[in-house]
C-alpha cells in the first residue's frame, strides 16, 4: 500500500501549479509513464481474478474532499485541467473551457464535464481496495498526484461505468496509448491486481504506442 500522505503533497503542488499558471493548464493529470515503462509495470502487476464484488460501496470511498479553502478534489481538478477557468467565491467553475480526451470534445459549461476516476472505485474495490483502511481509499479516491482523475465529458464517463479495458476504451482510438499507460500507473502504484482480460487488453492498447 503506497503512502497515503502523497495525497496532501499532491495537492499543494496543485494548488501551486495553478498560482503559477494564472488559471491556464495542460489537460493531462501527472506522472504518467512511457510506454516501455508502463510495459514493465504491467508485468509487475499480480495477475488474478476479482473479488468481493457483492460488498462494494461507493460511500466507502470518501469524496471530493476539501483540498484548499472551499475548493473540493473535483473542482481542483476543474481548475487544473481547465483553459481560463473562473471560479466564484464557493470554488465553482462559473467559466473556462475543457478538453476531453477520451473523446476529443471541448466544453465550455463544467455542468458537462465529469471527473473521472481512470481506475473506478468499484474496480479498485474488486482489484484489492477491499482490504484497505477508509483512510487510504479516501486518499486513493481523491489522489492528485498520479493520472488517476480526469476531466471528461459527463456522458462518456458515464458509459464507461465501472468497467476496465477488456469491456471498455476511449472513444478516440488514438487515446488507446494514453489511457493504457495511465491505468497501468494507477494499478502499479497502489498494488493493485490485473485480471487476465484485463492484462491482454492493456497490452493490444500499448502495442498502439
Amino acid at each position: 500500500m503506497r503512502r497515503v500522505v502523497t495525497v496532501l503533497a499532491a495537492a499543494l503542488a496543485a494548488l501551486l501549479s495553478l498560482s503559477l499558471t494564472s488559471g491556464t493548464a495542460a489537460a493531462t493529470p501527472p506522472n504518467i509513464p512511457s510506454p516501455a515503462t508502463a510495459a514493465t509495470r504491467l508485468d509487475q502487476l499480480t495477475v488474478a481474478a476479482e473479488s468481493h464484488h457483492s460488498t462494494y460501496d461507493r460511500n466507502l470511498f470518501p469524496h471530493w474532499i476539501t483540498i484548499s479553502g472551499t475548493c473540493n478534489t473535483r473542482e481542483t481538478v476543474l481548475k487544473r485541467d481547465g483553459v481560463g477557468v473562473v471560479t466564484n467565491s464557493s470554488c465553482a467553475a462559473v467559466s473556462g473551457s475543457w478538453f476531453s480526451p477520451y473523446d476529443g470534445a471541448t466544453w465550455t459549461a463544467a455542468s458537462d464535464i465529469d471527473i473521472d476516476h481512470m481506475v473506478p472505485l468499484a474496480e479498485a474495490w474488486t482489484s484489492g481496495a477491499w482490504a484497505w483502511t477508509t483512510p487510504e481509499r479516501q486518499a486513493y479516491a481523491n489522489n492528485l498526484g498520479g493520472p488517476e482523475l480526469w476531466a471528461v465529458t459527463d456522458n462518456v464517463n458515464q458509459s464507461k461505468s465501472d468497467q476496465d479495458p477488456s469491456t471498455w476504451q476511449p472513444p478516440l482510438p488514438s487515446f488507446d496509448c494514453t489511457y493504457a499507460r495511465a491505468w497501468i500507473q494507477v494499478k502499479w502504484y497502489w498494488d493493485l491486481t490485473v485480471d487476465t482480460a484485463e492484462k491482454t487488453a492493456l497490452e493490444d492498447m500499448l502495442a498502439t504506442c
